[in-house]
């Protein structure tokens, strides 16, 4: 393994980044982006922001969350603190996985990432009493294009781990999917 890993999944262009995590007695030290590994597995990603989250509470979810046609992003999520259930569904109409979801764990120190590319939703459920997520964007965020999922959705029928709780006053109230959702496209 170099230290710095793409591992491609079920739904297009979804991958797990496996870090090598190098531990002395100091601690640990991985890598958790590199421009030139991803250029050479053929990814691009280019930062345009960084955020973090912290997330109190076993079973509390964030998301799902994407924004429209136009200013779609791709992600790349590092939990750095806790565990997380960490959710893409694929929203692009012509993908044959189109309204598909997978589900990674991801712990802090395991030295796994998801790539998400643009055209996905996403979320996460904690998985231990607090979780901090990193991840960061190839696109600026959009709140005039930013739309969402309902975790509940019996279309998508997400197994999430734990009871569903302490959702955003927001997350709570995305519609249902209905037959005439087109999608995101990039």
């Amino acid at each position: 393994m170099s230290d710095f890993d793409l591992q491609p999944l079920a739904l297009e262009g979804l991958c797990l980044i496996q870090q090598k995590v190098f531990h002395d007695h100091r601690g640990r030290f991985a890598r958790l982006f590199c421009q030139s590994r991803l250029s050479v597995q053929g990814r691009s990603f280019e930062i345009r922001q960084i955020n973090h989250s912290r997330t109190l509470g076993k079973g509390s979810v964030r998301g799902l969350h994407y924004q429209q046609a136009g200013y779609a992003e791709a992600k790349l999520i590092t939990c750095v603190r806790g565990a997380i259930w960490d959710v893409a569904v694929d929203l692009r109409p012509d993908s044959p996985t189109f309204l598909q979801w997978h589900a990674e764990e991801l712990v802090a120190d395991d030295g796994r990432s998801l790539l998400i590319p643009a055209g996905f939703a996403h979320g996460f459920q904690a998985l231990s009493d607090e979780a901090e997520v990193l991840y960061f964007t190839d696109a600026d965020y959009a709140p005039a294009h930013e739309a969402g999922l309902l975790v509940s959705d019996p279309a998508l029928a997400i197994s999430w781990p734990l009871p569903v709780c302490n959702l955003s006053a927001k997350d709570a109230v995305h519609p249902l999917l209905d037959a005439d959702f087109a999608g995101v496209r990039v």
